[in-house]
């Protein structure tokens, strides 16, 4: 991984953290949004897998359904047997009750079960679908630095896809079910209410469905009234969760960086700073307590009138005598049922608008991965080539950054296959962005870069990196550690001053902090002396060797790496003659101002003379 420093051009992105407390843009509307879902799932291994679960909690929800009808029928003999104080009937309806609860109990368990897979092949499907994106070559690294969704993407890998998928299935599979209950209760609310006759002023009518247009009015206003007061919620919602991603990366770098901020005393300046991001968080959660406390007067008064609405609504039908206390009961179960269906929406607004602001994060995060690749392609001026005749060819090579341009000191060059070459640099060009140029990471500025078609190259950071895992698989990395004898690994660690890890080759620790910075840059260079690659290209990194060390090195370069071609940006050293060609990096910026600064002074002699 190359390190993370250096500049980007003006007119690139930034990827720095939002501060101004106003939550990400979409990146398109709600369909596009799913679409862009939709796709990941299509093509993820687990489709079907998911597909079957799917078909189960339809099977089940129908199944559902039908015995939710029967408990509801089951409620007119059920009251008129009390009503005639049937003590025989009403034990006989007992034992009918336990035979539909006990089918009911045995569904429930069955979706409860075939929910969480679902939430589990769905969390699976998208999480694998975006490291792939992720993790294909360089567009990690193209997205860190040059995008907003690139910032603490570990949060929308992790928790964010974890949270919509979880909210996902629940919203999903509610719907689904409150569709499916709609469906079956309107034709029995429907039934019931068209044998309603009201009696007003000695005339007699009645109202075709008159239950099904009360609960659809109650339903509908209802709805209407929460999209209004609950809306802002959405964009609350994904202000929250940037905030509280910020405040986690924050503790996370902390963490990391513990001792040095021990040495230098910095707590205190730690500590203010870990509580202003803890200040934007709980701001961000109580402009949400806010408005989720408004649309609970919505969601809460109409839940609350719900156990009387029905009643009242046939109240008159019932006191009018046209309607038996059983009968009542039904028609009170049905409107209920129905309209719970309908009121879906209204109980589920804060879910949904939670789930609105997490697609979001996702999708944006989706969207950037999948196109950051052609976006950069437009934005870049260098073109990245491969070559057949076994060089590095740099041609015409400018590298763009904030801080100016920076150029070769020779417009085309070529590094032959074991030739040795040092660049150097002026004060103020940005080396390191010329490694990642060469490496195809930075791909701001003009020219052209061509490395070998066929040729093992390795690019060698200022800051190694260490994986996870054995000493045996970081030394391997990426390779597959069966590549590789036990000899191999012996040598290699011994050459560079390390035999005496030779012991801990399978010890699986954190090698990034078990082992001290010169130690890691070290096992860096043994990993280069295992696997031989025909190209290395070094950023700066010899400098943080000792003398002892970097003597080892060498050796290995002369030896070991003899027909390898080796490219040092750095400075001259005490080994500067194992270099026979240096390159010198060139500060344009800095070479106009030192023109102009010759040529004001030229024109001020000259004016000096003619005086």
């Amino acid at each position: 991984m190359v390190a993370q420093s250096g500049g980007k051009p003006a007119d690139a992105p930034s990827n720095e953290p939002d501060k101004s407390g106003q939550s990400e843009q979409s990146m398109g509307g709600l369909l596009l949004q799913l679409n862009m879902m939709a796709r990941a799932f299509v093509t993820s291994p687990h489709r079907n897998q998911l597909l079957l679960l799917l078909v189960g909690v339809v099977l089940v929800i129908l199944v559902t359904s039908y015995f939710q009808v029967l408990l509801n029928a089951w409620n007119q003999p059920f009251y008129d047997a009390l009503a005639r104080k049937d003590l025989a009937e009403f034990l006989q309806q007992l034992l009918v009750f336990v035979a539909i609860a006990g089918g009911l109990l045995t569904l429930n368990v069955t979706q409860t079960w075939l929910s969480w897979m679902v939430k589990l092949k769905l969390r699976q499907g998208l999480v694998e679908d975006l490291i792939s994106q992720w993790m294909k070559p360089r567009r990690a690294f193209r997205l860190a630095n040059s995008s907003k969704f690139g910032v603490n993407p570990d949060q929308r890998l992790h928790e964010d896809a974890r949270h919509l998928t979880e909210l996902s299935t629940d919203l999903g599979i509610g719907l689904l079910s409150a569709s499916i209950y709609l469906a079956s209760f309107i034709t029995v609310l429907w039934n019931l209410s068209s044998g309603f006759v009201f009696n007003v002023g000695g005339y007699s009518f009645a109202i075709p469905g008159y239950m099904v247009w009360a609960a659809l009015f109650y339903a509908v206003t209802a709805s209407l009234l929460s999209w209004h007061v609950g809306g802002p919620l959405i964009g609350l919602n994904a202000d929250r969760y940037a905030r509280e991603a910020e405040f986690r990366f924050s503790l996370v770098r902390v963490s990391e960086h513990v001792d040095a901020i021990a040495l230098n005393n910095g707590e205190k300046d730690e500590e203010r700073q870990l509580n202003l991001d803890l200040k934007a968080v709980l701001q961000a959660m109580r402009r949400l307590v806010t408005a989720t406390a408004r649309l609970a007067w919505v969601s809460s008064g109409y839940g609350w009138f719900t156990q009387v609405a029905p009643f009242l609504v046939a109240a008159p039908i019932y006191f009018a005598g046209n309607l038996t206390f059983g009968g009542l009961m039904v028609a009170v179960g049905a409107f209920n049922l129905v309209q719970a269906q309908l009121r879906w929406f209204v109980d589920n607004f804060g879910t949904i608008a939670d789930w609105r602001a997490t697609l979001l994060r996702v999708a944006n995060f989706r969207y950037a991965v999948t196109q950051i690749d052609s976006q950069q392609a437009e934005a870049s001026h260098i073109e990245f080539t491969e070559t057949e005749d076994e060089v590095i060819r740099l041609d015409d090579l400018v590298v763009e950054a904030p801080s100016g341009r920076s150029r070769l000191n020779e417009s085309k060059v070529e590094i032959k296959s074991g030739e040795r070459v040092l660049v150097v640099s002026d004060a103020g060009a940005n080396k390191t962005l010329l490694f990642r140029t060469i490496a195809g990471l930075w791909p701001f500025g003009s020219g052209q870069v061509g490395l070998p078609k066929d040729g093992h190259v390795t690019f060698m950071p200022r800051r190694p990196y260490l994986p996870q895992g054995t000493l045996r698989q970081v030394l391997s990395y990426p390779q597959p550690v069966a590549q590789f004898e036990q000899a191999d690994f012996e040598h290699a660690l011994s050459a560079v001053g390390l035999g005496h890890l030779a012991d801990d080759l399978d010890r699986n620790v954190r090698w990034d902090k078990d082992l001290a910075d010169e130690e890691q840059q070290t096992v860096a260079f043994a990993r280069v002396a295992l696997q031989k690659p025909a190209w290395i290209v070094i950023d700066e990194a010899l400098e943080g060797l000792d003398e002892g060390t970097r003597d080892k090195v060498f050796a290995i370069f002369e030896k070991d790496l003899g027909q390898s071609a080796i490219v040092h940006i750095g400075r001259p050293g005490s080994k500067a003659s194992f270099f026979p060609r240096t390159l010198r990096l060139l500060n344009e910026r800095t070479q106009a101002d030192h023109t102009a600064d010759k040529t004001e002074q030229g024109e001020g002699s000259e004016t000096k003379d003619d005086v």
